[in-house]
């Protein structure tokens, strides 16, 4: 597809558009002080996800597409004569409950919520409750935490979890529980989905098959220094079960790269097959060395897949020791995935010490080209106890040590090759470049057919967050996306038919797919 080069200087000269972020979408709900609460009720445990303000760049939708497997992987693990219950903030339901009280409250901690983590902690452990701390943050600082909880989850919670609540019953708990992922990950219980409010969500079945990642990239939390989570996989007859026992036309796999090895994504795919449902993953561009595993993953039901470019500079992947193909091969790999039928959302990191002024240009240009149906993006952000934080820290370029900005939206170092606000032009640019009538029109699917499907997962995905406020406000979620998800199942279905009956690969036979769902958002 040939495009008219984007001037380097655009992303300057653009004025940024002011953008809808209602307040509860921002600031979280209001912890009383002087609120009375009844006294713990003994074996009671309540989960919690606390509320982390969001970025108005991207899609609301991200945060109600599937719900997070922390949580409910610990109420799988919970002991049968505990009562445990689950709740999200962020699905604007106000505050947590608090009657009945319960014994035990566990909250999941990232560095960009911490303090509502903690705030959340005070609330309940200053009403009798005992509050388990858990989460990577947990492992990165636990001397930061450690003042708020009466004990810390550091490692693999669904090990620690019966224990911690063994040892509340006893009275004996530790202010400190440590194991690493280094179990036989088979053994882990199924999540308890049925504690989710399925109603707020585009899909409760999020499936993990697969933990960690031949890759340790320097800017990644998986480097997190004192981490160790060898890769595991899981027998491909349990996630068959969990998929097709959650009574869901589509799943998310939260893995963070289901293609680590091809051979056993070839085998989970051939066990998914028969369930005739769809599915989304997070893989690496080296999957597509052997077509032949993505012509299975279309037969499975892979819609779309969300692929970590990081960067368009060999120098840029090679400095944050990601094994990558080279870059110059990016486009024609992309096209495997197209010609499958396979949606591609990619993910770009903003701010290396390689890029220049011209990084934004240069990568809005290629996407267009390349017709990436979506495209997220992240400043580059130095996550505490990863390599890239002890370089920049060692290089005196952090701006400060506010975690709730490190959510990858805003700049907390100084960039090598341009300002802070050039990067922070930059990034509003290029979210307002490819969220444009142009840009989303430029890269539509070369096939005619499946241009409906594109158009409208990209405006009811990327620009229409108001509508996404408003279905997550009132509990619409599901009810509204459960018909075109099934819709785009019933398409999907006709495609592989077509591409089972061929030996020639996709684009030879015209087949095509089309998905108004997009693989993450």
């Amino acid at each position: 597809m040939n495009t008219t080069s984007i001037d380097p200087e655009i992303p300057f000269r653009t004025r940024l558009r002011p953008r809808w972020l209602p307040r509860e979408m921002v600031v979280a709900p209001f912890l009383d002080p002087d609120t009375v609460a009844p006294r713990p009720t003994p074996r009671t445990a309540l989960l919690i996800n606390p509320f982390y303000p969001k970025d108005a760049h991207a899609s609301f939708g991200k945060h109600v597409l599937t719900p997070t497997l922390a949580l409910t992987s610990f109420a799988g693990a919970t002991p049968e004569h505990w009562s445990v219950s689950y709740w999200d903030e962020n699905l604007l339901h106000g505050r947590p409950p608090f009657d009945p009280m319960p014994e035990v409250v566990g909250i999941t901690v990232h560095l960009t919520f911490a303090q509502r983590a903690y705030a959340l902690a005070h609330w309940y452990r200053s009403r009798g409750s005992k509050v388990i701390l858990g989460g990577l943050h947990i492992l990165s600082c636990p001397d930061e935490a450690a003042p708020h909880a009466d004990a810390l989850a550091i490692g693999d919670g669904v090990q620690l979890w019966p224990r911690i609540l063994a040892d509340v019953g006893h009275g004996t708990l530790q202010p400190v529980y440590r194991v690493m992922y280094e179990n036989e990950y088979r053994e882990d219980p199924a999540p308890r989905r049925r504690l989710l409010p399925r109603k707020n969500f585009l899909t409760t079945t999020s499936l993990i098959a697969t933990r960690g990642c031949h890759n340790r990239c320097g800017f990644c939390y998986l480097s997190t220094e004192g981490l160790r989570m060898p890769y595991r996989v899981r027998d491909v007859q349990q996630i068959v079960s969990e998929f097709a026992a959650d009574d869901q036309p589509y799943a998310v796999f939260v893995d963070n790269n289901l293609g680590s090895r091809p051979e056993y994504l070839r085998a989970l795919c051939k066990g998914m097959r028969p369930l005739e449902k769809i599915w989304s993953a997070a893989i690496t561009l080296d999957v597509t060395d052997d077509p032949s595993v993505i012509r299975e993953m279309a037969l499975a039901g892979c819609t779309g897949v969300f692929i970590g470019f990081e960067s368009l500079s060999d120098s840029n992947i090679t400095g944050a020791r990601k094994r990558s193909p080279r870059t110059d091969d990016y486009a024609r790999r992309v096209r495997i995935l197209h010609d499958h039928g396979i949606q591609v959302n990619g993910s770009f990191v903003l701010g290396f010490d390689g890029d220049r002024r011209d990084v934004f240009a240069t990568t809005a240009q290629w996407i267009e080209e390349n017709r990436l149906e979506c495209a997220t993006f992240h400043i580059l952000t130095p996550y505490p106890g990863t390599p890239l934080f002890r370089q920049i820290e060692s290089e005196r370029r952090l701006l400060h040590r506010d975690w709730s900005k490190y959510d990858t939206g805003h700049v907390v170092f100084r960039p090598k090759q341009m300002t802070v606000e050039e990067l922070e032009q930059g990034y509003g640019w290029i979210y307002q470049r490819l969220f444009s009538h142009t840009s989303i029109w430029r890269r539509r699917p070369d096939d005619w057919r499946a241009i409906a499907p594109y158009l409208a997962m990209s405006y009811l995905y990327k620009r229409s967050n108001r509508f996404w406020h408003l279905l997550i406000k009132h509990d619409l979620v599901h009810t509204v996306w459960h018909p075109l998800v099934e819709w785009t199942r019933r398409r999907h279905l006709k495609f592989r038919a077509r591409l089972a009956m061929e030996d020639s690969p996709a684009w030879e036979t015209h087949a095509t797919s089309g998905s108004v769902v997009s693989a993450g958002v």
